[in-house]
């Protein structure tokens, strides 16, 4: 535990009070109807009802939404009548090569150790070396070997490679599959009970950093690719696969950003763009934005004793938490949107650590600082609730000699009054900063998307599901993943799915399974030839 840190136990009593105000005004209006913004006072006996200034409206909502406000997920959408025809890629097995599979993953996780990502830990990845093994890989039937797979290796900081492939059709249009990215998160081999950076198969389970996210997605575009190279099957729709470095780590100008910015995707927008990064071998339908944030309440320091004396920071914390949680349901309420595209839950915004300044049991703290985050529907834009979570700011601090004491004991103010003295340096009001841990770019890049339903693309990734699982559950989850709302708002056709564990994301003793990947493979083959039939 860091010096001025609270412990678990102790911060659940601390933070009770700071999470129901949210909460409970978020089940209250969980089932309300109508996507309107609701700037009436909040209908809560609070001080947050005196100034209620929120931007009169949110004027950041996309004029022509990207996203059908009216279709709804659906585990019956098809694309044809008739199951693939697996006549569309002749002499290609939809059978994986489960021996070949399990060979690329042991080379891309020999690697694992080197791919790891945490750049606030200082921690970097190469990717190149993961890059190298695909290569490797491909090399037989790339077009510098006589073969038909078009390699590119796309380098714009040193060791940091994302790798396109290509596999050109006869016509313009195309069937993309971007997002697998070559980086990982940092794994603690002391936590593990296997070796976190080399694969160990025991039955059907692949265990490793890595093998659902996201390297065991690069294995089986990789074997994908491959069968393309071997038998060459002649397609309308060119096949393109991107590779990707700097995902887990939000880094820009690094990874599939950049590869956008050098228009190495724009053929990518003549057909649908499948982003392999998801996990539970369903469909994805939709993410949430995520933005995360620092809250400084700046009080004053005294002797316990004397509380009338003191600004108590940490109250004034859990007070602040509450007045903002307040006003962002009350502008950012659920919406029938998510609803109809199977999110379990709206926006929603919570503390998620604390911690004040260091000192003795019998100091009140002046400073205490709470982190957290907003999951942001992507029925709402970043740029509202940037503007919004600011004015509360300001509000709050404006008035913050009327926000609630009166649970915290007769002497807790937030305000001294003016018979107390206080030194030079010392604050007689306290102090509400805000700090946004990152710019609205990264924002941006972090923004919730909702698939288009009726693209052919959607449809078509259904019914490869339905048909190679035997039934479909398309979902949607408030995690998030990076560039694909831009990449939307661009003129894709983005749709998203995967096929790792997702209980297992980031988690110790990570692994995905052989049969689920040769499932995957099989998805991809049907996808393809369903594509291939409406071309």
């Amino acid at each position: 535990m860091s010096s001025g840190c609270i412990e678990v136990g102790a911060c659940s009593a601390l933070l009770g009070a700071l999470f129901m105000k949210g909460i409970d005004y978020a089940q209250e209006h969980f089932d309300r109807p109508g996507r309107e913004n609701s700037l009436a006072k909040v209908p809560l006996a609070s001080p947050a009802t005196k100034y209620m200034t929120s931007p009169a409206k949110h004027r950041f909502r996309e004029a022509a939404p990207s996203y059908s406000s009216e279709a709804k997920v659906s585990a019956d959408a098809k694309l044809t009548a008739e199951p693939a025809d697996f006549g569309r890629l002749p002499g290609f097995s939809k059978d994986l090569d489960k021996a070949c599979y399990v060979e690329v993953l042991r080379k891309l996780m020999d690697e694992s150790k080197f791919l790891q990502n945490n750049p606030r830990l200082g921690i970097h990845p190469q990717e190149k070396r993961a890059a190298q093994v695909v290569i490797k890989e491909l090399e037989a039937y790339s077009t510098k070997a006589g073969g038909p797979l078009i390699v590119e290796e796309l380098e714009y900081v040193p060791n940091r490679s994302n790798l396109k492939v290509t596999y050109k059709g006869t016509t313009a249009s195309t069937i993309s599959f971007v997002g697998s990215h070559f980086d990982v998160v940092p794994a603690e081999p002391e936590q593990w009970s296997k070796d976190p950076f080399h694969l160990t198969v025991e039955d059907d389970n692949l265990y490793g950093r890595g093998t659902t996210d996201c390297l065991g997605h690069v294995a089986l575009l990789t074997c994908f690719l491959r069968e393309l190279g071997r038998t060459k099957p002649k397609l309308k729709r060119s096949i393109v696969v991107v590779f990707i470095a700097a995902e887990e780590g939000a880094e820009k100008n690094v990874g599939v950003d950049k590869v956008l910015e050098k228009g190495k995707l724009e053929e990518a927008k003549n057909g649908p763009v499948y982003w392999v990064d998801s996990a539970d071998s369903n469909p994805c339908c939709g993410t949430a934005g995520a933005i995360s944030w620092s809250l400084k309440c700046k009080g004053r320091l005294f002797h316990s004793g004397f509380p009338n004396k003191a600004i108590n920071s940490i109250e004034m914390a859990q007070e602040a938490m509450g007045f903002l949680q307040e006003r962002f349901y009350n502008d950012f309420p659920p919406l029938p949107e998510e609803g109809l595209y199977s999110f379990t839950t709206g926006s929603h915004m919570k503390p998620t650590q604390i911690e004040c300044s260091k000192g003795s049991f019998n100091q009140i703290p002046a400073e205490t600082t709470i982190h957290g985050d907003i999951r942001l529907s992507p029925f709402y834009e970043v740029e509202d609730v940037v503007e919004h979570i600011e004015q509360y700011i300001k509000d709050l601090n404006s008035e913050l000699n009327d926000l609630e004491t009166h649970n915290r004991g007769p002497w807790s103010k937030f305000v001294l009054p003016l018979n107390v003295q206080v030194q030079d340096g010392e604050l007689r009001k306290g102090k509400v900063e805000l700090n946004w841990m990152g710019n609205m770019d990264t924002f941006k890049l972090y923004a919730g998307i909702a698939v288009k339903l009726e693209s052919d693309g959607h449809k078509a990734l259904v019914q490869a599901f339905r048909e190679s699982n035997d039934g479909v559950s398309p979902f949607s989850i408030n995690g998030s993943l990076p560039l694909v709302k831009m990449m939307q708002k661009s003129g894709f056709d983005i749709q998203m799915c995967g096929f790792g564990r997702m209980s297992v994301y980031h988690g110790v003793n990570e692994y995905c399974t052989l049969s689920e990947m040769a499932k995957a493979y099989e998805v991809l083959t049907r996808l393809t030839c369903l594509l291939e039939t409406v071309s």
